[in-house]
């Protein structure tokens, strides 16, 4: 369980343990269904039936019962609690907000990229890149055979009619430039080279390294900075050495934030302890099927998903190396280099 990167942590758990020689052949990955996120009962009610059930006798438990009162019954809900920062008290959507206020992100910058998203994912759809869905099967035999909230008539125009959801009276963060809640799952087969060797098997790349970031949970959609920009300088690698790069869009503004940290000199410098910017990620190579802000963010899938499409992407172009990485909520972040073998 590492939040929004559980996927991920799965992979490298798997990872670890194979190297280790403690597993040859793992299957690794994560699922979500937030549609089914349940409705919780707050600390008050869930006190009052405590002391019911320790009350001893009629009498009692009648002195229990005229304690309830109807504004017990008010529903907490899971998803959003699930989505709060408990250390900081922000929702994730708040810290999208403080990312963007701190890199001059606009609103029109946001929906510009969420609007991208959505196109790239169709054009994906169309174009058969997204060979790694499965489609799924309803109890009445439905067939779902691709990802279902890709807007395609999706633009900024429509997108600057929806109200701010997290800061209603400042904020620039809405429903159309966030990630989408929805249910999803990711799986991969992780095995050792004699494994491999074994059965014949051929891989789509192999993990040359994972590395996991921490920072302020208030700002916690940086994430990706902070596990990628570690990641690469251990392995002497910079973007130009990187052909494809995942990031999840948890938010329009936590990637774009992402972007201009990396080209912000004084950011590596507090932050990395280097004299001059890390250097500028070529769109191009950023999310190029689009990412959650169209298909969604399931979150214990979600990890899994970006390393998946990295390595299939690799696969499409020919190219050599992509990362893969996510911001996390309560301040951390998390990236995989792949290689494509």
């Amino acid at each position: 369980m590492r939040n929004c990167a559980s996927g991920l942590q799965a992979l490298d758990s798997a990872f670890v343990n194979i190297v280790a020689g403690r597993s040859r052949l793992v299957l690794a990955g994560g699922t979500d269904a937030m549609s089914h996120a349940p409705l919780l009962y707050g600390p008050a009610m869930a006190n009052w039936f405590m002391a019911m059930n320790a009350a001893k006798g009629g009498g009692a438990k009648a002195a229990v019962a005229t304690q309830f009162r109807l504004k017990m019954l008010a529903p907490v809900i899971a998803i959003l609690n699930g989505l709060t920062d408990p250390i900081v008290k922000l929702s994730m959507g708040s810290t999208a907000e403080i990312v963007a206020k701190r890199f001059g992100i606009t609103r029109q910058m946001m929906d510009e990229f969420a609007v991208e998203s959505h196109r790239r994912v169709a054009f994906a759809q169309d174009n058969g890149r997204l060979t790694e869905v499965e489609p799924m099967y309803g109890p009445d035999g439905k067939v779902y055979a691709q990802d279902d909230g890709v807007r395609r008539d999706s633009a900024v125009e429509k997108l600057a009619k929806l109200k701010p959801v997290f800061d209603r009276t400042y904020g620039n963060v809405t429903a159309g430039n966030s990630s989408q809640v929805t249910d999803g799952a990711a799986m991969l087969v992780l095995a050792s080279e004699d494994v491999v060797n074994e059965y014949g098997l051929t891989p789509l790349g192999r993990v040359v390294d994972v590395h996991w970031g921490a920072l302020d949970p208030a700002e916690m959609g940086l994430g990706p900075v902070h596990a990628i920009t570690p990641l690469l300088m251990r392995h002497g690698l910079t973007w130009d050495d990187i052909d494809a790069a995942e990031i999840n869009e948890a938010f329009a503004a936590q990637v774009l934030g992402c972007l201009a940290a990396w080209e912000d000199a004084g950011y590596m410098k507090e932050h990395f302890g280097l004299d001059r910017a890390f250097g500028k990620l070529d769109r191009a190579k950023l999310n190029q099927d689009g990412g959650a802000i169209a298909i969604g963010h399931p979150i214990g899938a979600s990890g899994a998903r970006v390393v998946l499409h990295a390595l299939k992407v690799l696969e499409r172009t020919g190219g050599k190396r992509a990362v893969a990485s996510l911001c996390i909520g309560g301040g951390q972040g998390g990236a995989m280099l792949v290689e494509r073998t």
